[in-house]
């Protein structure tokens, strides 16, 4: 029995699970483990990015679609008052496709990070709460799936007439203080949007998963989830 899972099962009931959890836990290989919690990752991210990463995987989304910030909600009914419905309907459309173009990507990235996965993460993963596969994800990937993002975003946003508009308008604005100075720029706040719509995806499958390890697509995640 690996000495990391001993010690992984000892950790648990210090932490105020019971013993059976613990054991359950102790029962697992070492193998089985990091099998299954590397198939949880890839299963995570391929239904991330297949949703996500096609046409209205975030504008028919409601619990992902990109809007305008709050701080520029006026604005928009200012502008869909005074005949610009057209317009206002391009920008959110325009922010929303290039999501769903960046997320397309973001897979190579992902799977980069379930490769490098450490001891550690391992760990993380196992003793952390409901959302731990997600943080995992945010932890490895935000920096470098930025940079992918950034821009595949600044490309698709650059064919909409009002996105230098809404540059020059919020940039106004954050300098004072009536806009988040990280949402003045459209691209950079397209890229934040669509990384959180896809950690937010991420992070309904692991909870589904833990919630429901028996329902899981695979034996070895029904062994390794129903262990915890």
């Amino acid at each position: 029995m690996s000495s990391l899972f001993r010690i992984l099962a000892a950790l648990l009931f210090c932490l105020g699970m019971n013993l059976a959890q613990a054991q359950g836990l102790e029962s697992l290989s070492s193998s089985d483990a990091a099998a299954g919690l590397k198939e949880a990752l890839v299963q995570g991210a391929d239904y991330a990015v297949g949703n996500l990463g096609v046409k209205d995987g975030f504008l028919g989304n409601k619990k992902v679609r990109i809007g305008l910030p709050d701080s520029l909600k006026s604005a928009e009914k200012a502008m869909r008052m005074f005949g610009m419905k057209d317009q206002a309907d391009e920008l959110v459309e325009s922010m929303n496709r290039a999501a769903e173009l960046a997320v397309a990507e973001a897979k190579p990235v992902l799977m980069d990070a379930i490769r490098k996965m450490t001891v550690k993460d391992a760990k993380d993963i196992l003793t952390g709460g409901d959302d731990s596969v997600t943080q995992f994800f945010r932890r490895s990937t935000d920096k470098p799936l930025t940079e992918k993002f950034l821009p595949i975003v600044k490309k698709a946003t650059a064919r909409v007439q009002l996105a230098e508009q809404y540059n020059n308008y919020a940039g106004q604005a954050a300098k004072l203080g009536l806009v988040d100075k990280k949402d003045a720029n459209l691209d950079s706040y397209v890229t934040a949007r669509a990384l959180d719509g896809l950690y937010h995806v991420i992070g309904e499958q692991e909870k589904a998963l833990r919630k429901n390890p028996l329902g899981a697509s695979s034996e070895l995640l029904k062994k390794v989830f129903g262990a915890l």
